[in-house]
């Protein structure tokens, strides 16, 4: 098991987290999936997505860049969120169980993770 695959797999422990993965956010390049890859969708199609969300929020008047987008269905959380570093950020995705989740909780755990996923 590679240290990201372990990294990863340790947000599977979180109550609700159904999946994760580790996406390249300028190529959509997955590095790694844990958990259920169907939920936790496209690596290409995620980095569009929040290329298409960054655009927004700057012509918006935020200048700033993109932490994370929590998307709600009537069953799922998804979150991505950015994983700064040296050269092309990350994206950090999730699928998180909308019924066994305490999203606060988890953003929270996300937030420290995505700190230490490169360690």
């Amino acid at each position: 098991m590679s240290a990201i695959e372990a990294s990863l797999s340790s947000l599977l422990q979180t109550p609700g987290v159904t999946g994760a993965a580790l996406v390249d956010a300028v190529t959509g390049l997955t590095y790694c999936v844990v958990g259920d890859a169907l939920e936790v969708g496209d690596g290409v199609e995620t980095a569009e997505l929040a290329a298409v969300i960054t655009n927004h929020v700057g012509q918006a008047g935020a200048g700033s860049e993109l932490e994370s987008v929590i998307v709600a269905s009537t069953r799922r959380y998804h979150v991505v969120r950015t994983v700064p570093r040296a050269g092309d950020p990350l994206l950090l995705v999730t699928t998180l169980d909308r019924d066994g989740t305490n999203l606060a909780l988890v953003m929270r755990q996300l937030n420290d993770h995505a700190e230490g996923v490169l360690a």
